[in-house]
């Protein structure tokens, strides 16, 4: 778990938990934490991590409402927490059921101190929302928060940093071995809108963009995807419309069998 720096004052953060991809970006006045990990432990642990590279006052920003991006917030606290609008009732809703879920999960596969963490772990929702985009200056330098519509989520926010070309993407972005995992695709998930959510990214002319979990990619991961998706939507209606059986779709899917159950599988 090291920073990478990806443009002056830019990095990301890799953690072992889940492959998760954490950000963070330091203005003159004041810094940006991208996301913040799955529970108290983890998220004590960047503020940390943080505070060894700039002693700034910082905000948060969480780029949709799954535990493993906004459980960590606690360490942070008080600052702003920035997020789409409908992150809010998703986190204040369900926050405590998925906490509870994903302790059980924990300590179903042997790692008790995971499960002990997020149990002591409290929920920080929201309290500084976006509807489409919002500017924050840091001191010298913007960060653009901007929802590029429904994809992993219907809450999905980036986080642009102009002057360095750097987009971080959430989940909409994820570099597994094959771009996306079963993981990536959920009842949450809208299949036909990411392609569009990908050209929104596109639109800003990254030079990099930090996916949630895995490592930094450049423009072109987007548009190869972009194009996945494309396919993996043309997949889905033909089996909706029975002109397609399931294991000719997944001969003809770009991605390995179980990530195409996983997407076909979205309502």
């Amino acid at each position: 778990m090291t920073w990478t720096e990806l443009a002056g004052g830019v990095y990301l953060r890799r953690h072992e938990e889940l492959d998760l991809t954490t950000g963070l970006v330091i203005g003159a006045g004041r810094c940006l934490v991208i996301d913040t990990g799955g529970d108290v432990d983890q998220g004590t642990e960047l503020a940390a991590a943080v505070r060894e590279l700039t002693d700034l006052p910082w905000a948060v920003v969480y780029t949709h409402a799954h535990f493993d991006h906004t459980f960590g917030t606690t360490a942070f606290l008080p600052c702003d927490v920035w997020a789409h609008q409908r992150c809010l009732p998703e986190l204040v809703e369900h926050g405590e059921t998925t906490k509870a879920k994903w302790a059980a999960h924990y300590r179903e596969a042997g790692k008790p101190g995971i499960a002990d963490a997020l149990t002591r772990t409290g929920i920080m929702p929201p309290d500084r929302l976006v509807t489409t985009r919002e500017e924050l200056d840091l001191g010298g330098r913007t960060a653009v928060l901007v929802h590029p519509g429904p994809a992993h989520t219907d809450h999905d926010l980036v986080v642009h940093v102009p002057d360095a070309g750097v987009v971080f993407a959430g989940d909409v972005v994820e570099h597994g071995p094959d771009g996306f995992t079963t993981g990536s695709f959920s009842d949450e998930t809208d299949l036909s809108g990411w392609p569009v959510a990908l050209e929104a990214i596109l639109a800003l002319e990254p030079r990099i963009v930090v996916p949630g979990h895995g490592d930094a990619v450049g423009p072109g991961f987007l548009r190869e995807h972009r194009e996945g998706l494309h396919r993996l939507n043309e997949l889905k209606a033909a089996v909706e419309a029975g002109e397609t059986g399931l294991d000719e779709a997944l001969a003809a899917s770009p991605y390995p069998a179980d990530v195409t159950r996983a997407a076909l599988a979205v309502p």
